[in-house]
């Protein structure tokens, strides 16, 4: 198998300081194809996350045309919430777009039994309301975790330079232990947060459940911009 229709994905980045360790979707280095990177300025986690993202949708826009221009075919971005704006980015952009790892619900609640639902790991519940849901195709009555308190959700909505990463495998661990707990009938989880990626793994060890994230979304994605060539077996 080779891949002979090499095109770029093109993320739209947050206005971030801290690190972008390997499974983040900002590190390059987390992804099997080439991708290309645009910083929205301005545009900092708290700003998109718990603030008003409105100012900053015409720049969402703008990066994208430069990404696009530099040969990008399909668009993404790097924090959940933005799927309250995809329409806008679709209709301006004119390329597909992939906005947030939520947009999986389409596809993985049909895979569950009957008396399953989704669970969704957030970095602020407090923030992820029902029109975010409502955008991304997620069910109102979703069940829902969210990592307010944490050191994690500290270094990512105030921007901090630093990042405990061991701090932040424990308390993602734990918070998605606490949502199949509290949701026995939860039966696979969505990661919102595309930093949440390098704990996925230890979050399916925990929980025995499947794992969604920016990660599997994206790579799916990028499977439909560049779909993969085979050779043909030989007569």
């Amino acid at each position: 198998m080779k891949n002979t229709t090499q095109k770029t994905l093109g993320i739209l980045m947050l206005d971030t300081r801290f690190p972008r360790i390997p499974g983040d979707v900002g590190n390059a280095r987390t992804w099997p194809f080439q991708v290309r990177y645009g910083v929205v300025d301005g545009a900092t986690p708290q700003a998109i996350v718990c603030d008003d993202m409105e100012p900053f949708v015409q720049a969402f826009v703008d990066k994208g045309r430069e990404l696009i221009a530099q040969g990008c075919t399909g668009i993404a971005t790097t924090c959940g919430f933005l799927a309250l704006i995809r329409p806008r980015l679709v209709a301006a952009l004119g390329v597909p777009v992939a906005a947030s790892a939520l947009e999986q619900a389409g596809q993985v609640l049909p895979m569950l039994a009957p008396d399953k639902r989704l669970g969704i790991v957030t970095i602020s519940a407090d923030s992820l309301s029902p029109a975010h849901l409502a955008a991304a195709g997620v069910p109102a009555q979703t069940p829902i975790q969210g990592m307010e308190g944490s050191s994690f959700a500290r270094s990512i909505l105030r921007n901090q330079t630093t990042l405990d990463v061991a701090a932040a495998r424990i308390e993602m661990a734990a918070a998605a232990s606490r949502l199949i707990t509290e949701y026995p009938d939860v039966g696979a989880i969505i990661l919102e947060c595309t930093n949440m990626v390098p704990y996925a793994a230890e979050i399916g060890r925990v929980t025995g459940r499947p794992v969604f994230s920016v990660y599997s979304y994206l790579c799916w994605f990028q499977a439909g911009l560049a779909p993969a060539a085979f050779d043909a077996p030989s007569p």
